[in-house]
């Protein structure tokens, strides 16, 4: 009896994965649907799923492949992808190999247009207040353009037509192809560094928008945006805009015009300065004119007329004054003097010495100590008299107190 062959798990995967990787229609494929579980791993790689109204399948993009889309992809987009149906075999499932990727009804580049649009406008590289404004009179322009195409051709045949004197400095650089980015970053810096333009043109002349995606690239919309010298974007036609466009400080719709806005007529230049010459020269006279009346009021005046005048009436006041403040001194001091005779009068009323005159006197003990009462000395005690004109050595015989009420009577 034969015995039944029995298989590993991994033989029965690699032999279902060989089968898909030979199949016709498997091995080469297209896919249209939507995208959804979108996962952009940090190796690179892109996993989604790919589904549609009656089902789904897993798909993975690897790094080599996703480095090459224009764009990000992103769920709810619908696309097309090429690729293969394979197995994976350590878990069993099958999933799409996806090699490209085509935005459905709308091109790739102009999905990639639009997401990075909106991601630096809310980086506010579009904001108005980061825009520089470009200088009135311009003595040099640097230009950043093929140094062989026929835009740059218009811009010098512009400038030097509308301003003679205007110096052009031209940074050569690629404005199509693979490198172009590379390019136009390297010439912004160039520029920049020679530090004597005082704005940048840059641009190129129209085409489709795969010409013109080197203006597209952010790398060159991060250049534009760190210049130090303003920039005027000057892309394609009209009609055609660019990322290029919306960081720049100005947009031109053409080459041309960009030249225009740059410089100035030199016969407007020298119209404004004759307007700016009859300007001063009529301030001027005004100026003249109003120093002119003004010496005329003040010679008129009479302290200029008759200097002599001014002083003597000054003299009369001054005299004025003097006299006043004599007066007013007198007429203090003598009420002043009338207050200290009323207190000297009240002042020698109020002495001892006053008092002595009528016939007082003041009786003191040794150590000056006026005696006023007879219990301040004893029988035999000396002391003095003190008398208006002199003083008296007396001493004590005999003392006595006097009875209540005796002191007035006896006064």
């Amino acid at each position: 009896m034969i015995e039944p062959k029995v298989f590993s798990v991994g033989q029965i995967n690699r032999y279902i994965k060989n089968l898909m990787e030979n199949d016709f229609i498997l091995s080469s494929l297209l896919v249209k649907g939507e995208i959804s579980n979108f996962k952009a791993h940090s190796g690179g790689h892109f996993y989604f799923s790919l589904k549609d109204a009656t089902g789904a399948i897993s798909c993975v993009m690897f790094k080599q492949d996703a480095f090459r889309l224009p764009f990000l992809p992103e769920n709810g987009m619908s696309v097309i992808l090429y690729g293969h149906v394979s197995l994976y075999e350590k878990t069993g499932q099958y999933q799409l190999y996806a090699e490209m990727m085509e935005p459905a009804g709308i091109g790739s580049l102009q999905i990639a247009f639009e997401q990075l649009k909106r991601k630096l406008e809310e980086e506010g590289l579009f904001d108005q207040d980061f825009k520089r404004e470009i200088p009135s009179h311009i003595e040099t322009v640097g230009v950043i353009t093929s140094p062989t195409g026929a835009a740059v051709r218009d811009i010098i045949q512009i400038i030097k037509r509308r301003d003679p004197r205007v110096k052009i400095a031209i940074f050569p650089a690629l404005v199509q192809g693979e490198r172009a980015a590379d390019d136009i970053v390297q010439a912004l810096k160039l520029a920049n560094a020679w530090g004597k333009a005082e704005v940048i043109i840059l641009g190129r002349g129209g085409g489709s928008i795969e010409d013109l995606w080197a203006f597209n690239e952010e790398k060159v919309a991060r250049a534009i945006f760190a210049s130090e010298t303003p920039v005027i974007s000057a892309v394609g036609h009209e009609t055609d805009f660019t990322i290029a466009d919306f960081v720049s400080d100005l947009r031109a719709p053409t080459p041309s015009a960009a030249a225009e806005l740059a410089t100035q007529p030199l016969l407007q230049k020298v119209e404004e300065v004759m307007q700016l010459e009859n300007h001063l020269q009529r301030n001027v006279i005004a100026i003249l004119e109003d120093a002119k009346r003004r010496l005329l009021y003040i010679k008129e005046r009479p302290v200029l007329k008759r200097p002599l005048e001014r002083i003597h009436n000054t003299q009369l006041l001054l005299d004025r004054i003097v006299f006043d403040m004599i007066k007013g001194t007198d007429q203090k001091l003598m009420r002043c003097g009338e207050k200290i005779g009323a207190l000297d009068a009240r002042l020698h009323a109020s002495s001892p010495f006053a008092v002595m005159k009528r016939g007082y006197l003041i009786a003191m003990k040794e150590n000056e100590k006026t005696i006023v009462s007879v219990n301040q000395v004893g029988v035999g005690e000396e002391f003095r008299l003190r008398l208006q004109d002199g003083y008296i050595k007396a001493k004590v015989l005999e003392k006595a107190v006097m009875a209540r009420g005796e002191e007035e009577t006896d006064i």
